[in-house]
């Protein structure tokens, strides 16, 4: 790869641990590094390739914690987009069951496009929906994703509660409990990379408390000390999940986790909507991490998940779009808009700031992935992760004393440049990968086959 001068911008938004913003700045790469950043260019090495930052805005490239790919191919359902959690995933499991390896694959690309130009260079996949005659899925999926160059972190979810037993799915998306443990493993074997700047690393995913057993959430927990992955599922997203887990399996959800060992700094939670003071002080003993997905919380009509407070503890925080099937889109920087603007209609003007919003969605990613020395902000030594605003669009009219606030107060809708691993992904708010667009009508043709059933 060449080096690259990103030269002169109006401002580097570093996201380290000082916040430093560098007006006038300048970041340059080395192959997959980052190797020099600051003002003053003069003693630097020329570089092969010179990226002007004239009327832009530089930071580090997002993380998105919490999604699920395959979704893409469900949005905007009739009969499923005015629904609560539990009514909409029942209806939806229908639909799901008859996803193939090729449906996995194209939207897994697809969420990925998505992603890479509206800000996320990394980004995790929750994947829990196996038909039983496609035992590849999973891999199709990583497939898809990979190829579009985005750094991923996909969790190996797993069901093995159907109707029958008490559960949510059909039976056809369950798995046998031995089957879901050596596929993990395989999994792991296959893909985990656990080097540097590793592109795909793989965490153990249960879907939730109310499609797997509680022995499955053990041996998964023992399994990811085995092998030194994360592990992720969803927690206290609603009522009704409190609900279910008091009278199926006697306790509430954060008190769940710690009976089955979860409650750890390996963990991290999509949601924790619901959540009381004794809850919270747990979660932060134990020093979790936290997905706050606030449009799929606020389109299903779950609540708004306190992050004001959890940020005044040891609970690591990260931003994420969750699945497209509730949030509709995988809409990095409209998701930090969102997040600030719920805290504040929760706790008040002063709640949350742009500046703070930013930090959630890239270093507090970074943090809750494990991979705080690698990504999540502008330093040397670390990936060259980065993303560009281009402030001279009409939305930013206006609005250019605060360069770094107003990406997000003016709602930025796609970035103009990404770069992941020292590789540019998208360049002129396109991305550089034109074929990806071939599978916009394939992505479609799909979605009507497997809405229709």
């Amino acid at each position: 790869m060449p080096t690259s001068l990103f030269r002169g911008f109006d401002v580097v938004a570093t996201m380290d641990a000082e916040r430093r913003e560098i007006r006038g700045g300048s970041v340059l790469v080395q192959d997959d590094r980052i190797v020099a950043v600051g003002d003053d260019t003069s003693e630097w090495p020329a570089a092969q390739r010179v990226i002007d930052g004239r009327g832009k805005l530089l930071l580090p490239g997002m993380v998105n914690t919490h999604h699920h790919f395959y979704q893409t191919l469900f949005r905007n359902v009739p009969g499923a987009a005015d629904k609560k959690l539990f009514d909409w995933l029942t209806f939806l499991y229908e639909r799901w069951k008859h996803i193939d390896p090729e449906a996995a694959r194209v939207s897994a690309a697809v969420a990925c496009s998505e992603l890479l130009l509206t800000g996320a260079t990394t980004s995790s996949d929750h994947f829990y929906v196996f038909p039983e005659r496609y035992p590849g899925i999973f891999d199709a999926e990583i497939d898809g994703a990979t190829s579009t160059g985005i750094r991923f972190h996909p969790c190996r979810g797993s069901m093995s509660l159907s109707k029958k037993d008490g559960g949510l799915p059909p039976d056809s998306v369950v798995q046998d409990e031995d089957a879901i443990l050596r596929d993990c493993q395989r999994a792991i074997d296959r893909y985990h990379d656990s080097s540097p700047l590793a592109m795909v690393r793989i965490a153990l995913a249960p879907c939730s408390p109310f499609s797997v057993t509680s022995d499955l959430m053990r041996q998964s927990a023992a399994l990811a000390d085995e092998y030194e992955v994360l592990l992720h599922t969803h927690l206290a997203e609603t009522q009704d999940e409190e609900a279910f887990c008091l009278s199926k399996l006697g306790a509430r959800p954060v008190d769940l986790m710690e009976q089955l060992g979860w409650l750890r700094p390996d963990a991290w939670f999509a949601h924790m909507v619901h959540v009381s003071p004794t809850d919270i002080a747990k979660l932060s003993a134990a020093g979790v991490g936290m997905s706050h997905c606030p449009s799929s919380n606020m389109a299903l009509g779950s609540g708004i998940a306190p992050v004001t407070e959890f940020v005044t503890t040891n609970v690591k925080v990260s931003l994420a779009v969750d699945g497209s099937a509730s949030n509709d889109t995988s809409n990095m920087i409209r998701e930090v808009r969102q997040a600030m603007l719920l805290q504040r209609v929760r706790y008040g003007a002063d709640a949350m700031t742009a500046r703070d919003a930013l930090y959630l969605a890239t270093m507090g990613g970074a943090r809750v992935l494990g991979r705080s020395q690698e990504i999540g902000s502008i330093e040397a030594g670390k990936a060259a992760d980065l993303i560009a605003f281009d402030l001279t669009d009409l939305a930013f009219s206006g609005a250019r004393s605060d360069p770094v606030a107003a990406v997000v107060h003016c709602a930025a809708d796609r970035v103009s440049l990404s770069m992941v691993n020292g590789a540019l992904r998208v360049e002129n708010g396109r991305l550089v990968d034109e074929s990806l667009y071939e599978l916009i009508p394939v992505h479609n043709a799909l979605s009507q086959r497997l809405i229709a059933g």
